[in-house]
């Protein structure tokens, strides 16, 4: 007993080649089936969730009233006053709380208007978010 197919009119017909339209390369063929990336971002948002934050810290009157007594050290000794080495925190832009940082630089500037200490090199640190000051 024979089975009979379907397609057995068609299984063996030569392939077609079409005359209006190149050859697809294997490449180019394969890219149809590559994985899509649906949730384009999501990876990112992912890691940005998981990036760790810290609160600031409250100094007591103690520390404050060192930090001043630097920052008075330094107004006396003017601009080019060095190494100084600043802990400071840095706020997150993009989540609540920041980061401590650490500066070693030359004294540039100390505005007193805006409370802002300049080191060679670096950001302006506003005084309030300065949490050690080594001369």
């Amino acid at each position: 007993m024979e089975i009979s197919h379907a397609y057995d009119d068609i299984l063996h017909l030569p392939h077609h080649v079409s005359e209006d339209r190149p050859h697809m390369s294997l490449t180019d063929r394969g890219a149809q089936f590559a994985p899509f990336a649906a949730l384009t971002g999501y990876g990112a948002a992912i890691e940005e969730t998981a990036r760790l934050t810290e609160e600031k810290r409250e100094l007591t009157e103690e520390q404050k009233a060192v930090i001043g007594s630097a920052l008075q050290v330094l107004r006396e000794r003017g601009p080019g006053a060095g190494p100084v080495t600043v802990v400071y925190f840095e706020r997150d832009h993009r989540k609540e709380g920041g980061a401590y940082r650490r500066l070693t630089g030359t004294v540039e500037r100390i505005d007193e208007h805006s409370g802002v200490l300049e080191l060679s090199g670096g950001p302006g640190i506003a005084f309030e978010e300065i949490l050690e000051l080594e001369l």
